[in-house]
C-alpha cells in the first residue's frame, strides 16, 4: 500500500529497537485489512525520550508500543495510565486521543491469551514465577486473580520482597519464596527472567524439579534450553512468541478499535522469528 498524506504512523520506542517484531506483525494486519497506517520502530535513546513522546502529538501519531528501557520511565510523560498499567508500573502501549496520551500495558492480557490458546487453566492450580522484573509484574496481576497459590522468586530479593508487597494488597494468596528448593512441585512454572536470551545462560530452574504432568513458559519467544530441558522430561512447553503475539493484538485494537487478523499477524511474526 502507498504512503499518502492520509496515511497515519504508528511505532515503537526502544533502544535498541532493530531487532523488533513488532513492524513486521502490525504492518501485516494493516495491510490485510486496508487501513492507511505505517508502524516504524525509532530507536529512541533514554535522554531522548521526552522529546519522543512530545512528537506523538506533534505528528499526530495514532500511538506507539513502549520496549526496553523506557516501559517505567514514559509514566511520569503521559496524560493519563489505566488502572493495570499504574499497578504493574510499565506501559507498553500509547494511545494518542486528540493529544491526550493514555498508557496501558497489554502484556499480563496477552500472556494470558496465550495460555487460553494452548488449552491452559490456571484456575485453581499453585503457579510459580522466577524473576520479578517488568514481565513479572504484568503477569502475576492477571495470574493472582485465578491461581490457588502464587509464589514468586528472584535473585534480588528485594525486588521480589516488593513486588509481593504490592500484590498482597489485592490478593492473598501470593507468597514470597526466598530459596527456590523449598517450594512444592507447581502446575505451572514460569520463567520471567532474561536468562535464555543467550546460548551460554545458565538454566533460570534445574530441569531435575520438572515433572511429567507439569506446564513450563518461558517468556523468551525462543525454544530456549530451559524449555527443551523441560520438554524432556514430558512437561507441556509454551514460549513467549504467544504472549509478544496478543500484546500485539490488543495494543491494534487500542489504536483502531477494530479486531485484527490474528493469523496473519501470527505468520509474519514466526516468519521473523524463525529467520
Amino acid at each position: 500500500m502507498d504512503v499518502s498524506g492520509k496515511t497515519k504512523i504508528a511505532g515503537i520506542f526502544g533502544y535498541p529497537v532493530e531487532h523488533s517484531l513488532s513492524p513486521l506483525m502490525h504492518n501485516a494486519a494493516f495491510n490485510s485489512l486496508g487501513l492507511d497506517i505505517r508502524y516504524v520502530a525509532f530507536k529512541v535513546s533514554p535522554q531522548d525520550l521526552s522529546d519522543a513522546v512530545k512528537a506523538i502529538r506533534a505528528l499526530n501519531m495514532l500511538g506507539v508500543n513502549i520496549t526496553v528501557p523506557h516501559k517505567e520511565q514514559v509514566i511520569p510523560l503521559l496524560d493519563r495510565v489505566d488502572k493495570e498499567a499504574s499497578f504493574i508500573g510499565a506501559v507498553n502501549t500509547i494511545v494518542n486521543s486528540e493529544g491526550k496520551l493514555t498508557g496501558y500495558n497489554t502484556d499480563g492480557k496477552g500472556f494470558m491469551h496465550s495460555l487460553s490458546e494452548e488449552g491452559i487453566t490456571v484456575g485453581g492450580k499453585d503457579i510459580f514465577i522466577i524473576g520479578a522484573g517488568g514481565a513479572s509484574r504484568a503477569i502475576s496481576y492477571y495470574l493472582r486473580e485465578k491461581a490457588s497459590k502464587l509464589f514468586l522468586y528472584d535473585i534480588d530479593k528485594q525486588k521480589a520482597e516488593k513486588l509481593v508487597s504490592d500484590l498482597k494488597k489485592i490478593s492473598n494468596n501470593v507468597f514470597l519464596l526466598e530459596d527456590i528448593k523449598n517450594i512444592n512441585k507447581p502446575y505451572i512454572i514460569i520463567n520471567a527472567t532474561l536468562l535464555g536470551f543467550k546460548p551460554d545462560d545458565p538454566l533460570p530452574l534445574n530441569p531435575d524439579f520438572v515433572a511429567v504432568d507439569m506446564v513450563v513458559c518461558d517468556l523468551i519467544y525462543k525454544n530456549t534450553k530451559f524449555l527443551q530441558e523441560a520438554k524432556k522430561k514430558g512437561a507441556k512447553t509454551i514460549d513467549g512468541s504467544g504472549m509478544l503475539l496478543w500484546q500485539g493484538v490488543l495494543a491494534f485494537e487500542l489504536w483502531t478499535g477494530v479486531k485484527p487478523p490474528v493469523d496473519i499477524m501470527r505468520k509474519a511474526l514466526m516468519s521473523g522469528i524463525n529467520k
